[in-house]
Parts: C-alpha cells; sequence; structure tokens
C-alpha cells in the first residue's frame, strides 16, 4: 500500500489540476498513477482526499472525492518577528520549525545592527510549503518582506520585545503569555533582534509604542534559538489556555 501523499494547491477546491512544480514532483519522483489518493492542502484550513484522474508528462489532474475541514490547534494569531541573521540557513532553519511546530505569520525587521539588509522572500516560503506539508499544517503562515523596524512597530501598536539590556526592566515572556486572556483572532507579536540585539533606541522606542519589554531566560541565545524558543512559548501558553478555558 503506498503512502498517502500530501500537496499543497492554494484554492484547491476550485481546480483539477496539480501546480506545475508539485505535479512533476507527484509524476517523476513519487510515480504517482492515475487512481492513486492524494490529500490536497489549500493553505487555509482545508485538507482534500482526491484521487489522481490522469498523470503524464508535466500534468497531474485530480478528482475532489472528500473535502475536509481542519480546525486550529490554537489560540490566537502568533506573529513571530526575527531579524534575519548574517547566515541565511539561520533563518531558513528557523522558519522550517517554527512552521512544523506551529506559527500563523513570519516578519523579518531590518534593525540598526543587522548585518543582513535584503532577503528573498520567495526561498523563505518555499521552505514554509514544504514544512507545512512535512507537519500537516492546515493553515499557511503568512511570510512578510524584510521592513523596517520602526515600520513594524508603527503598523503594529502591540507586542512584546525580546532583549539583552539590564537598563530597560524585562519580565518573564513565558509568564506573560500564560496571563493572557487570548481570543482565537488576537495577535501575539514577538520581535527578536540581529546578532548585535537591538539598539537600545529600538529597545526604548518599541516600550514607547506599547510594547512589552521580555526575557526569554537567563541563557543568552542566539537570534535564531531565541525566536523558536518564543514560538515554542508562545504554542505552550496558548496550548494551555485552550485546554484550560
Amino acid at each position: 500500500m503506498k503512502e498517502v501523499r500530501y500537496f499543497h494547491v492554494p484554492k484547491a477546491g476550485e481546480l483539477d489540476e496539480l501546480p506545475q512544480e508539485e505535479a512533476q514532483h507527484a509524476i517523476r519522483v513519487l510515480r504517482l498513477v492515475e487512481g492513486d489518493e492524494i490529500f490536497l492542502m489549500d493553505g487555509e484550513g482545508v485538507f482534500f482526499r482526491a484521487e489522481v484522474t490522469l498523470a503524464q508528462g508535466k500534468h497531474c489532474h485530480y478528482r475532489i472525492i472528500e473535502t475536509i475541514p481542519q480546525k486550529k490547534g490554537w489560540k490566537g494569531h502568533l506573529h513571530i518577528a526575527m531579524a534575519p541573521t548574517k547566515m541565511m540557513d539561520r533563518v531558513e532553519w528557523m522558519v522550517e520549525k517554527a512552521t512544523e511546530i506551529g506559527v500563523d505569520e513570519f516578519s523579518f525587521p531590518l534593525c540598526k545592527f543587522s548585518e543582513r539588509k535584503q532577503m528573498r522572500k520567495d526561498r523563505v516560503e518555499k521552505i514554509v510549503v514544504s514544512a507545512v506539508k512535512q507537519s500537516r499544517k492546515p493553515w499557511m503562515p503568512v511570510v512578510n518582506e524584510m521592513t523596517p523596524f520602526m515600520d513594524i512597530i508603527k503598523q503594529h501598536p502591540k507586542g512584546f520585545i525580546c532583549h539583552c539590556y539590564d537598563e530597560v526592566p524585562r519580565t518573564d515572556f513565558f509568564e506573560e503569555i500564560k496571563s493572557m486572556d487570548i481570543a482565537d483572532n488576537d495577535e501575539i507579536l514577538v520581535l527578536v533582534g540581529p546578532e548585535g540585539d537591538f539598539s537600545i533606541e529600538e529597545v526604548k522606542a518599541a516600550v514607547d509604542a506599547g510594547y512589552k519589554s521580555v526575557s526569554l531566560g537567563s541563557a543568552r541565545l542566539r537570534t535564531e534559538t531565541a525566536a523558536l524558543s518564543a514560538v515554542m512559548m508562545m504554542q505552550l501558553g496558548v496550548r494551555e489556555l485552550t485546554i484550560n478555558n
């Protein structure tokens, strides 16, 4: 018996053919043939059980057999905003693992001490798609373009900022999350700085804008580790709230 395969197909319920890249993978790598069962993920909370009706050349057509709406596994809109590291593979690692754990949105602030000034959004989106299929997540996280730090705090007037400055008082991030009364659509945005941390001016600007100054613990973490730790803490906090409520 063949293992059931999952494919990312935006608007899958309105179509009858896999996107070209997915079709080539289905035919050339997985060697799917007519009659094989597949699952489609539209990235908007719905899975579809389908049957391959044509697998030829660059085209793989399907027929939907069953529509299976999914339930989100956590409360709130989890948004991690990490300044991209100099080494892009560390950004990709964080994005992959955070997607597998569960997150709703990625942002990439351009900060005063950022060593990386540019980033390819399409490259990150490919990592997200792969991780969504691997972990079988019903919703596709939003991936935003790299954005100046001040623009992010203007666009999102509240959230949390993680930093290492003793002169700005910090509270424990996990305790903050556990104490929140989170509704389904409430955004939880966490800012994580570059290798050199945020500048003190950036931290103060965020606090003045309404952000809470927080710590992720006593250890000094790499940027990508801090971001993933924040995602894990958000997940533990909001899942605990879901259970308690």
